[in-house]
């Protein structure tokens, strides 16, 4: 009797749905398992959910406090190479507009009935310049703090630093510049009625009666808030008007003091006798500016590259090492 030996068919494993089974080798490198990206996280976030909707949640998440620090970093560098021509004219015009927050400040105080909530709503017109300043994309010396010193804070070199100083300079003498042309217009052209100019005697002497140390306290203030609003305006596109409006009128509320815009009134107020220029430099200027730059730069600047130091090293570390492999 002849065997015959006939081959074997051996069928492939499956699955329960009829597809075939593959073997995987298993990762010897790590047993952790592979982090996953924020996509894929809310993808699994989203099952139950269409593509579309999925794709509405990415959207609309915020940026992280990192792609903020580099977005405000990157405008930050593109002005530290700007020519001297572009941010001298820039900032004298920045000086003139910043200039309206301390006319419609005013203006809006003398045309309210007296009352106890008539400053409360008289300063709301102190936005109105860095409204026009700001979303005019004008040279403002305080805005200037927070973006000129984080590429400082990053490279952590004498040539940036001296950018820096160069662009500070620059900025501060066009925006007083800018503040003495429009002092000057409002102090020798009939432009206001007797009203407004009253009132703007009033803000003057108001301003004036802080001592050199209140100057500096609420400076820092002033330049924390500053700092503030450019690092929110880097993080969002459509309540541009609101978040100046609203922030800069806190500045207003609260007192507090800011080197440009106190400088039109400062300057105002030593043109038409309610102080005097040598009172304007010690009293108010250099005390104020001495908060702006503490409040803006040493607080705000410092803190906000600290908590985003160790995500920009690991991701800067991560991308050399690709570049290795």
């Amino acid at each position: 009797m002849i065997w015959s030996i006939q081959p074997v068919r051996v069928r492939s494993a499956t699955t329960s749905h009829g597809e075939p089974l593959t073997a995987t080798k298993p990762d010897t490198k790590s047993d952790k398992p592979a982090a996953k990206s924020v996509d894929q996280k809310a993808a699994e976030a989203g099952e139950g959910l269409s593509r579309a909707e999925v794709k509405h949640i990415k959207e609309s998440r915020r940026p992280r406090a990192a792609v903020v620090y580099e977005i405000v970093r990157t405008e930050g560098e593109a002005e530290l190479i700007r020519p001297f021509s572009a941010l001298w004219w820039s900032g004298v015009a920045a000086g003139i507009s910043i200039g309206f927050s301390f006319l419609t400040e005013a203006a809006l105080a003398a045309h309210l009935p007296q009352s106890e909530w008539r400053p409360i709503i008289a300063k709301l017109g102190y936005a109105v310049g860095f409204l026009i300043v700001i979303l005019g994309r004008q040279q403002l010396f305080t805005e200037n703090v927070l973006t000129a010193v984080l590429p400082v804070i990053s490279r952590r070199k004498l040539d940036w630093f001296l950018s820096m100083v160069r662009l500070w300079g620059i900025v501060l003498l066009a925006n007083v510049v800018g503040c003495f042309v429009f002092a000057l217009a409002l102090s020798s052209l009939p432009i206001v009625g007797v009203d407004v100019g009253r009132e703007m005697h009033g803000i003057v002497v108001r301003l004036m009666v802080n001592t050199p140390f209140e100057m500096f306290a609420k400076g820092i203030g002033a330049g924390w808030v500053i700092a503030a609003l450019v690092w929110i305006l880097a993080s969002t596109d459509d309540l541009q008007f609101f978040v100046i409006g609203l922030l800069t009128y806190l500045i207003a509320l609260f007192g507090f003091t800011h080197i440009v815009a106190g400088s039109a009134e400062a300057i105002y107020g030593a043109l038409t006798g309610a102080t005097t220029f040598g009172q304007a430099l010690a009293r108010f200027f250099l005390p104020t500016l001495a908060g702006n730059i503490f409040g803006g730069t040493i607080l705000f600047s410092v803190l906000s590259y600290a908590q985003v130091r160790e995500e920009i090293s690991s991701t800067k570390g991560k991308g050399a090492a690709r570049r290795r492999d």
